[in-house]
């Protein structure tokens, strides 16, 4: 059988959901059965890791920014790659490489189209505008698509609402993590060590870009109130990006920096929830957001916003807590709840390392991945 040529298009190599799955699946896939490349933007902080295991084609212009100058090049570069390379399908990860590669793909005459989404770009917390803006790109994008990959229930139920493509169109396929690494982690956790931190001290960890989407003042504002009350409480974020500087500043406002500390992106993401007492995600949307899985995988209890995809796999005071976004204090009081309460701590811990399994796995999320091109390839041969 001739191998299925595939072009994964994703915006940048951060350390991300999108780009796990990006990445994953040019590593991956069966070679006996698909050659995937991988188009993307540069100045990643996994670019030179990526290239060292997988075909990679750079694109200077694929910003995440909006830029009209730059998005033309970026899109006239993308078809010149598509009709060069002459993919039999393009598979498009994150918003501006979801938009870009499917009018690349359409315009380059390519048929078969696939987009995962990774949670919807629109949420209502934004204007009128902004929000039926996104909603229409989504609309217009999903008419180009032959198959729309939610990672969560909530997108196809949030899609259709929204009368983003057909329900035909999607086609479910859960997020994949190496959940041994994070359920047996064999080596010492030493994240408390690092940073210095007493025996005593209660590592609160998020995870996640300095954008918007994840809320990250409400976790810094979570910080002040919960370490003015008890200097135990320590908290992490992990991540990195344009808003650096605002965090730091508000870190310095507040007088906690002894007590939050902002460690960059890190690659021992096994170690750091492992040397964790509490996961906190205080984002306003997601799609399904790998680092709650891993911190489930951990035996951590999330305590997290109550949206889309957090809701499939947090279930609510069983193996964790979905809190109303904003709402800090229902945040502050679930965690002084667990921490007095060991018992319920640990009740919950257990439920959530057991609700993890195979279904989770990157090995289970790649076959099904390998299922749909083969079906796809199987209709165009037909």
């Amino acid at each position: 059988m001739k191998k299925i040529k595939i072009a994964v298009i994703i915006t940048k190599l951060e350390l991300g959901g999108a780009q796990k799955v990006a990445i994953s699946l040019c590593e991956k896939l069966d070679k006996t059965k698909f050659e995937p490349f991988l188009i993307c933007g540069c100045d990643g902080i996994l670019d030179k890791e990526t290239k060292d295991k997988v075909r990679v084609i750079f694109v200077k212009d694929l910003v995440r920014e909006i830029n009209p100058i730059k998005d033309l090049k970026a899109l006239f570069s993308i078809c010149k790659i598509l009709k060069e390379e002459k993919p039999v399908i393009v598979h498009t990860h994150s918003s501006k490489a979801g938009i870009l590669g499917r009018v690349a793909a359409k315009l380059c005459g390519i048929k078969n189209i696939v987009h995962t989404i990774h949670g919807f770009s629109f949420n209502d917390t934004q204007s009128f505008i902004k929000k039926n803006t996104f909603i229409f790109l989504e609309k217009f994008c999903a008419r180009l698509s032959s198959v729309l990959i939610p990672v969560s229930t909530e997108n196809i139920t949030k899609g259709l609402k929204n009368n983003i493509g057909k329900k035909e169109q999607y086609h479910y396929i859960r997020l994949g993590v190496d959940i041994n690494n994070f359920k047996n982690f064999s080596q010492t956790p030493s994240l408390k060590q690092e940073l210095k931190l007493d025996k005593d001290d209660i590592l609160i960890t998020t995870i996640g870009p300095f954008k918007p989407q994840k809320n990250l003042p409400d976790f810094i504002r979570l910080a002040n109130n919960l370490s003015k009350s008890d200097n135990r409480f320590k908290f992490v974020i992990v991540g990195d990006g344009i808003l650096r500087q605002n965090f730091e500043q508000m870190i310095k406002d507040f007088n906690i920096s002894n007590n939050i500390f902002l460690i960059g992106w890190r690659r021992d993401i096994a170690n750091i929830l492992n040397s964790s007492d509490f996961f906190v995600m205080t984002s306003l949307w997601e799609g399904l957001p790998i680092s709650t899985i891993e911190a489930l995988c951990c035996g951590l209890v999330p305590i997290v916003n109550d949206v889309d995809g957090q809701r499939e796999i947090i279930k609510n005071g069983i193996n964790g807590f979905l809190i109303t976004p904003y709402d800090i204090k229902s945040i502050q009081e679930k965690i002084l709840l667990l921490t007095n309460d060991k018992e319920l701590k640990q009740k919950l811990s257990e439920n959530a390392k057991n609700c993890i399994d195979n279904t989770f796995s990157i090995d289970c999320m790649i076959k099904q991945h390998e299922n749909l091109y083969l079906s796809m390839n199987s209709f165009i041969n037909k």
